[in-house]
C-alpha cells in the first residue's frame, strides 16, 4: 500500500501576474522551485487564501530571482494579482517511508523571495 504525503509547500506566495491566453500552468521563480524541490512540469495543488479556490495545474520555470508567480491558462480566472496562494506537491510513499519523511516548507516574503 502507498499513501499520498506532502512533499513540499510554498506557503503564502503572492500572485504577480496572470495570463489567460497561455496554454496553462503556473510559472514560479526558479529559485523557489529549486528550494522546494519542485520539478518543471510537476503537478502542483494551488490553494487561494483570498477566495478559497483550490485547483491542480503543473509548474513551469519562471525567471530566476524575479519573484514571479504567474498563473496561466484557465486557472488565471481563479486568481487575481496580489492574491496569496499556497503551492503544494505530494508524493506516493509506503507508510514506513512516510514516517521518516520531512516535507520541505518554504515561507517566502511578500515579494516571493526566500527569507
Amino acid at each position: 500500500m502507498q499513501i499520498h504525503v506532502l512533499k513540499s509547500k510554498i506557503h503564502r506566495a503572492t500572485i504577480t501576474d496572470s495570463n489567460l491566453n497561455y496554454m496553462g500552468s503556473v510559472a514560479i521563480d526558479e529559485d523557489l522551485l529549486e528550494a522546494a524541490h519542485i520539478l518543471e512540469n510537476e503537478q502542483v495543488h494551488i490553494f487561494n487564501v483570498n477566495n478559497g479556490e483550490r485547483f491542480i495545474t503543473y509548474a513551469i520555470k519562471g525567471r530566476r530571482g524575479s519573484g514571479e508567480v504567474v498563473m496561466n491558462g484557465a486557472a488565471a480566472r481563479k486568481v487575481e494579482i496580489g492574491d496569496v496562494i499556497l503551492i503544494l506537491t505530494f508524493a506516493l510513499m509506503d507508510p514506513e517511508e512516510a514516517t521518516h519523511h520531512h516535507p520541505i516548507i518554504l515561507f517566502p516574503d511578500k515579494d516571493n523571495k526566500l527569507k
